[in-house]
């Protein structure tokens, strides 16, 4: 089954956006996202010419919109104008390096504003550079390159933390992160967020049958073709407990979740891994339940989450191996 095209999001904050680390799946290469803070809209023009080849590039033209794009969509790096027409710099990194979710997230000045004690605050308030005006691309160039190279290892380690250890798919943990993440952008650009929970069929009796050992390797079996299945780097694959995965789709209604989730659905069953007490295909199967919305301020993602999970208890007690 082909899915139809879903809307093209923004790209993804940094390499652990990566769906599956560890020797068994390959670890997808992904794009990393520039934030560029100017109120100078030839500036802006400027950088994203010179980077939007390599870069993801955003762009904010007030210090409050910064703050509010950086919290939603956690780029990997930030160039900031120390002069902007609400806020300055200087507050916007302030509030950044305060707000756990961007307090890691390097911040480099670039302003027309040289003097030693400007660069001294900049740094003072956790700026990783300071880059006077006019730009010389060629020195901007090989800065961003060192500290994105920096960011990407250091996100590789934080990355070892979000992981299942039997799978090599994100844990429950980084799925709830990711979700809260997604649930923020997808209010701030009213876009529809859409939420599968897969739940391996009889999996109890699987484990009677053949053994712990062979159960866990069933479901590394499960999560590989989860994983290799969800194409777009911006979703999510995790384990969401036992043996139910959860798969984090931004910006895609409730038709094209309902497709990839009978995508899966169908994939497993055709792996036949062998289940004799795994009902009419004598295989293992999934049933998933299939939840979709645009979040706003009156409901939590738990509510996503509440709605999914009703779903795949129907299509449980509707007899499984099915999507509802």
């Amino acid at each position: 089954m082909t899915l139809p095209p879903r809307q093209t999001g923004p790209s993804p904050n940094s390499a652990t956006r990566s769906r599956v680390l560890g020797a068994e799946f390959a670890v997808p290469r992904v794009r990393q996202s520039i934030l560029v803070v100017d109120d100078d809209p030839v500036s802006i023009r400027l950088l994203q010419a010179a980077f939007g080849d390599h870069y993801a590039i955003l762009t904010a033209s007030t210090g409050n919109e910064a703050i509010e794009i950086a919290v939603s969509d956690c780029p990997d790096l930030i160039l900031l104008d120390a002069m902007l027409p609400d806020i300055d710099g200087f507050e916007v990194c302030r509030q950044l390096k305060a707000e756990e979710r961007t307090t890691v997230i390097p911040v480099i000045f670039i302003t027309g504003l040289d003097a030693k004690e400007q660069q001294r605050r900049a740094l003072e308030l956790g700026a990783i550079d300071f880059i006077g005006k006019p730009i010389d691309l060629t020195i901007l160039t090989l800065r961003i390159r060192n500290h994105l190279e920096l960011k990407l290892y250091r996100d590789f380690l934080e990355n070892l933390t979000l992981l299942d250890s039997l799978t090599g798919i994100y844990n429950r943990r980084a799925f709830d992160e990711i979700l809260e993440r997604e649930w923020r952008r997808g209010r701030r650009a009213t876009t529809p967020l859409s939420l599968l929970i897969a739940d391996v069929d009889c999996f109890k009796r699987y484990n009677d049958l053949y053994g712990h050992p062979q159960g866990d390797a069933c479901l590394r079996q499960v999560a590989e073709i989860l994983a290799t299945t969800v194409h777009r780097p911006n979703d999510t694959v995790a384990r969401y407990g036992g043996e139910e995965f959860a798969i984090i789709l931004p910006e895609t209604d409730r038709a094209g979740a309902l497709l990839l989730a009978e995508q899966l659905r169908e994939r497993v069953e055709k792996q036949a891994i062998p289940h004799e007490e795994g009902g009419p295909s004598k295989c293992v199967t999934v049933s998933i339940g299939v939840a979709s919305l645009v979040p706003d301020d009156a409901t939590k993602p738990a509510f996503l989450v509440q709605l999914a999970d009703e779903h795949l208890y129907q299509a449980k007690n509707a007899g499984r191996n099915r999507v509802y």
